[in-house]
């Protein structure tokens, strides 16, 4: 890796088009080149489930009525995000589910943060290809995706992260700031 040397890549799912609740979350961190750790949890969004969000993800309201909630979740994860820069595919999305999480249950942390999208680097890297859906990528690179499982997208989004950075693509030339409490 070149300057940044710890990303944090990570996942959500949500339980409807709101976008503005968790029903799961994924963490694959990458230290030096090499996958270190990874988490996953569901987590009850304390709000309704639209049947398109179940139908893509597997979550329903019984699924997720056991799992901790996102203060409790947040408890458990704020040290992976505090540490690195975030990634994700398709990264606004997930960054502003965050954002959303954390200004709904009135969690502080930052006012921002830096972070990448995979979906960037890889349209700068692989201009040639049809799409860069996460799913796309994954069978370009050979990379196991259950797609829409927080868990499996935040290790592909990790393993791409590794892939393209392999290819030359230089992470620190993708790194961006989001603005947390810009909702």
């Amino acid at each position: 890796m070149t300057a940044v040397e710890r990303f944090v890549a990570f996942d959500v799912e949500t339980p409807n088009r709101a976008n503005d609740r968790m029903s799961a979350i994924g963490i694959a961190v990458v230290e030096d080149g090499e996958i270190v750790q990874s988490f996953h949890t569901l987590v009850n969004p304390e709000t309704w489930f639209d049947p398109f969000n179940v139908y893509l993800t597997g979550i329903t309201p019984q699924t997720a009525s056991q799992a901790p909630t996102f203060p409790l979740v947040w408890s458990m994860i704020e040290g992976f995000f505090s540490r690195g820069v975030l990634a994700a595919h398709n990264a606004p999305f997930d960054m502003g589910v965050l954002a959303k999480c954390l200004k709904a249950y009135e969690l502080e942390w930052k006012s921002a943060v830096d972070y990448l999208c995979t979906c960037r680097m890889a349209r700068k890297t692989l201009p040639l290809l049809d799409n860069h859906r996460l799913d796309t990528l994954c069978r370009y690179f050979d990379i196991p995706l259950d797609h829409h499982r927080a868990e499996s997208d935040s290790l592909a989004c990790a393993k791409l992260l590794l892939e393209l950075t392999a290819m030359g693509a230089d992470p620190a030339a993708f790194c961006r700031s989001y603005d947390l409490l810009r909702f």
